[in-house]
């Protein structure tokens, strides 16, 4: 058993970085400019998807609930349109004149990106709890110590948030002394996270069983 809840906490942090959550962090922490207050973001992002899987993870895998696809579809459609306007913010932010200067003094403190982050991680959560549940259950002998093994696995996705902010969080330090380049991260976190969400969307499928 300490070999699977282990293995659910090095899962954990591998889960930390999937595509849909770098480009959802990455479009979070892009207007600031201090590693320490990207980590941060991270953090929050990391404890609103953690509480859900265990909360949301440790219901389905106690009474042994089986989630219908469509539940699934949605909560993956919900994430893809969150990224998207994500993506769209920050084109907006640039297109209307954000610099570094006005950048550097928002890192001063969260403001609201620390709440924003852990809402959009709880989105996240619910889109992966259905799957997070199943492997827990495989996972494990019993439905406690596979709670246990969410609650592990919870602890390691915001360990690997924490830290994949903090290394985006360097690079956009160094860059806030450079306009144009603050700009370019400002638009090309932009673009990832539309990219990514619209990629999202259309891997759920949904759009072709409606054709």
């Amino acid at each position: 058993m300490l070999t699977a809840v282990l293995l659910g906490f090095v899962l954990g942090i591998r889960h930390a970085a999937d595509p849909d959550h770098v480009a959802a962090i990455t479009a979070l922490v892009a207007r600031h400019r201090r590693a320490r207050v990207a980590a941060s973001i991270g953090a929050a992002w990391g404890a609103g998807h953690s509480l859900t899987i265990v909360l949301v993870g440790g219901v389905l895998v106690a009474l042994r609930i089986a989630v219908p696809a469509s539940f699934a579809i949605g909560a993956e459609l919900l994430v893809a349109a969150i990224l998207i306007a994500l993506g769209v913010a920050n084109l907006r932010a640039l297109r209307h004149g954000a610099t570094s200067a006005a950048s550097h003094a928002a890192a001063h403190g969260l403001g609201n990106s620390g709440l924003r982050a852990f809402v959009i991680g709880i989105a996240h959560g619910l889109g992966g709890s259905a799957a997070v549940a199943l492997l827990a259950l495989a996972a494990m002998p019993t439905a406690a110590t596979a709670v246990v093994y969410l609650a592990v696995f919870g602890v390691g996705t915001v360990g690997g948030m924490v830290a994949l902010s903090f290394g985006l969080g360097i690079p956009l330090a160094a860059a806030s002394d450079t306009p144009l380049l603050s700009r370019w991260v400002l638009g090309g976190s932009g673009a990832l996270s539309i990219c990514a969400g619209i990629y999202l969307a259309l891997s759920t499928g949904a759009f072709r069983t409606a054709l």
